[in-house]
């Protein structure tokens, strides 16, 4: 018996230290921040677009954050530079996943690198995010359990977007297509094909560019010869603008309907005086007229970015609003899940009902059939005036 008095005497102690232990544990779990990544072009001729992504990522996190964060956890971004290259992508995905143990993970500018990417994501079932890259095959990956989602355009209701807007603005017959020569070309091709057969349309041509070109003159110069009476383009920043100086050089006057490339960087600079003839899709603009939430916005990106002093300064506004919306849906997926645990939250996502963004008001935007959270009516035409990118039609 009197062995047993010190060990009652010890007991509570014990007790203490224990509930201390758990507490301390609990406290310590609960301020562990929630990891979600980024793989896109923070350097080179589209890290503008890279700046876009991750200024609207970090928006919605500082309002979530402020709200008390995800499951009572803070959001952290964590980076890597893609530098535009698949293989440089996927590397830095598989480091963000597996050392950096990201719960959502989100892409960038370039459909290649996605590509790239998916199959690791749907290997290791962790939520994968598109907020820029428009290649169908992203999200429509064929993969029986698919965890791509995405919160930006798509190349196959893009296609059929420009070849409508071909037609009624500018009553267009037979159109030229020039192509970044790339998966991401290809995508298109395959889209423009399916649009321009469906209303029984000739096309003059399908011409190739590289990212390396200073002069596609001879692409279109036989584009020129096949008739073509209008342009369809596809080509990130660089392509893009010379096909613009091209044309100046040749004196040909035709209109040119182009996939959201030019937003990505320095496309106004760039292409020259006649940046403005090319029209371009978006999903967003910011305008002096903002929603309240667009409003919200741009006030936070100035407050947060003091060398935001007009609209131009936050081109490409579309990578602003796809990754604050694609953030903020992430968020309410981790929240349905309650969990951080991948195919958990990849599971809620389809329980999302409804959220007001800032491109939108999404109702249940994520199926198991539909990946994609936008569609043809969530496109605006744009083009370059003075260094902004403004709507065609206000």
């Amino acid at each position: 018996m009197k062995l047993l008095q010190p060990l009652r005497r010890m007991w509570p102690r014990a007790v203490a230290a224990t509930a201390l232990g758990m507490l301390m544990l609990s406290t310590a779990q609960a301020e562990t921040p929630i990891k979600v990544g980024l793989v896109a072009a923070l350097s080179g001729q589209s890290a503008k677009s890279g700046e876009a992504l991750t200024r609207g990522l970090t928006i919605a996190i500082e309002e979530i954050n402020a709200s008390g964060g995800i499951l009572g956890r803070p959001v952290e971004l964590v980076r890597r530079d893609d530098e535009s290259n698949p293989a440089k992508g996927m590397l830095a995905a598989r480091e963000l996943v597996q050392r950096e143990k990201v719960t959502v993970l989100f892409g960038g500018l370039d459909t290649p690198v996605s590509l790239a990417i998916v199959p690791l994501v749907n290997q290791m079932k962790v939520p994968f995010m598109g907020i820029w890259a428009a290649g169908t095959t992203i999200t429509q990956n064929g993969a029986k359990d698919n965890y791509v989602f995405r919160v930006s355009a798509m190349d196959e209701l893009v296609d059929e977007a420009l070849v409508e807007y071909g037609v009624t603005e500018y009553g267009m017959q037979k159109p030229g297509m020039i192509l970044i020569n790339n998966p991401w070309g290809e995508s298109n091709e395959i889209g423009f094909r399916h649009a321009l057969e469906k209303r029984d349309m000739p096309w003059a041509g399908i011409e190739r560019i590289e990212d390396s070109d200073l002069d596609v003159v001879p692409q279109l110069s036989r584009l020129r010869s096949a008739g073509a009476d209008a342009l369809l383009m596809v080509g990130n920043v660089g392509p893009s603008a010379q096909v613009v100086k091209s044309l100046d050089r040749m004196n040909w006057d035709v209109p040119v309907i182009s996939h959201w490339g030019p937003a990505g960087g320095r496309f106004s600079e760039l292409a020259g005086p006649n940046a403005s003839r090319v029209h371009f899709i978006q999903t967003y603009v910011f305008t002096d007229n903002n929603s309240p939430k667009g409003e919200a916005v741009l006030s936070a990106l100035k407050a947060s970015y003091p060398e935001i002093k007009n609209l131009a300064d936050i081109t490409p506004a579309v990578g602003i609003a796809n990754a604050y919306d694609g953030m903020h849906l992430a968020a309410l997926a981790i929240e349905k899940a309650g969990s951080t645990a991948g195919t958990e939250v990849r599971d809620a996502f389809y329980a999302i009902d409804d959220y007001a963004g800032l491109i939108k008001q999404y109702h249940q935007p994520f199926t198991p059939e539909q990946h994609d959270a936008l569609g043809p009516q969530d496109y605006v035409f744009t083009h370059f005036v003075d260094g902004n990118i403004i709507p065609v039609k206000p």
